[in-house]
């Protein structure tokens, strides 16, 4: 039985960037397991965001930046999607002057500030021992930072589009796709019943794994996939054939926001980027269905076809978590709690060929993580291969080896 009579410590959790569903579940896991191990589990709100406006005075109301973690207060929200952490994409390294929070503005007046030594700061302050950042590639990256200033991490991988280097799996993932299979399946009603081809747009800004595994799984005949900028001419002639095959007289493609056409770019939203750099995506699925509805007539002996045009966006990552994003989460928090016991950091926790493990958190800055084209993706048919699953992880193309 656990000693929960002796202090041990105190850790730190947050997660950055974009909400998921299993990031409540991940909080509870880390929770539960540290109170019962004897530490104090403190919730930095917002993300980097509130890790930088802390002001280290103990008459400040700091409530908005961060809050101690009971066994009730995650017990209620382990169930249930999104963070109630809350959470930002800001890079403490990076922060513009308007960002930087008003008790530092008279410290840093530079256009782009480096808020580090607040943090480093504000971790002592706080008196954590151990931080676990939960997020993507770029909220990681900024943990890989803080390891190598001398900060306590082990991380935990999320991410919607499943690009975390160094895991086959990343919380949220499984939602995605659970859900995008759901949708594309509801809207082929609407497809069927107009006799059109359905163009639906899906995350994914550097791989391609939310549209492949959907589509490989029989939610749309096509998938369209930031590795491999499509030929539109190709594109619109295999969704037409699709339609005309289909005793229903409807076809469906799915196009990471990503993807692009060949000889094109990535389509934004607007000009405005986030701290890391990232302008918005948006508009690809715009573009292909203006396209497809433009040169339909060349493969559909001269008469043009009608487009259903859908963005699925924040529907496929909003509401409560699958069973796989309640489940790996759960180890995730564990396996965190397993290396702070045993006084190991500079960790990211990870679910490789079916298994748990760890590596070295270096990885997420050391490397990318993206769809292999050659093993997984028909160029010419643009959708995956279906052949030589044996011996194959669970998900099928989210392995590195």
């Amino acid at each position: 039985m656990a000693n929960i009579n002796k202090k041990k410590g105190v850790i730190g959790i947050l997660t950055g960037g974009g909400d998921v569903p299993g990031l409540n579940p991940a909080i509870r896991a880390v929770t539960i397991r540290a109170l019962r191990e004897g530490y104090d589990v403190i919730g930095i709100r917002r993300g980097w965001g509130g890790m930088i406006d802390i002001v280290r005075d103990k008459k400040f109301d700091n409530s908005n930046n961060f809050q101690y973690l009971t066994k009730d207060v995650v017990n209620r929200a382990g169930r249930t999607g999104g963070t109630f952490l809350h959470t930002s994409r800001t890079r403490p390294s990076h922060v513009a002057k308007s960002q930087v929070p008003e008790h530092l503005q008279d410290t840093y007046k530079e256009d782009m500030n480096n808020l580090t030594d607040e943090v480093m700061k504000n971790l002592e302050w706080l008196n954590i021992d151990y931080l676990i950042p939960i997020g993507g590639d770029d909220t990681l990256s900024y943990g890989v930072h803080l390891y190598q200033q001398g900060i306590k991490v082990v991380a935990i991988p999320k991410t919607m589009d499943n690009d975390v280097p160094g895991t086959d799996y990343c919380i949220g993932f499984s939602t995605c796709v659970t859900r995008t299979i759901s949708m594309a399946n509801n809207l082929r009603t609407a497809a069927g019943s107009h006799e059109r081809i359905m163009v639906l747009e899906v995350f994914g800004r550097y791989a391609g794994f939310t549209a492949m595994l959907p589509a490989m799984a029989g939610a749309a005949n096509r998938c369209v996939i930031p590795e491999h900028p499509v030929d539109v001419n190709l594109m619109t002639e295999l969704l037409v054939e699709d339609r005309n095959e289909n005793p229903s007289k409807y076809s469906i493609l799915l196009i990471s926001e990503g993807a692009t056409f060949r000889g094109g770019e990535m389509v934004f939203e607007g000009a405005e980027k986030d701290a890391y750099g990232h302008a918005k995506l948006g508009g690809i699925g715009d573009m292909a269905s203006a396209k497809i509805k433009e040169l339909s007539p060349q493969y559909n002996d001269g008469k043009r076809l009608n487009v259903i045009n859908q963005k699925l966006g924040y529907l496929v990552r909003c509401g409560d978590p699958d069973a796989i994003d309640s489940i790996v989460p759960m180890a995730y928090g564990n396996l965190a709690l397993d290396l702070i016991l045993n006084g190991i950091d500079g960790r990211l926790v990870i679910l490789k060929n079916g298994r748990y493990d760890d590596v070295p958190i270096s990885v997420v800055t050391s490397t990318k993580k993206v769809v292999d084209v050659k093993k997984f993706y028909n160029t010419e048919r643009l959708r995956p291969f279906y052949h030589s699953f044996e011996m194959k992880p669970m998900l099928i193309m989210t392995s590195e080896g």
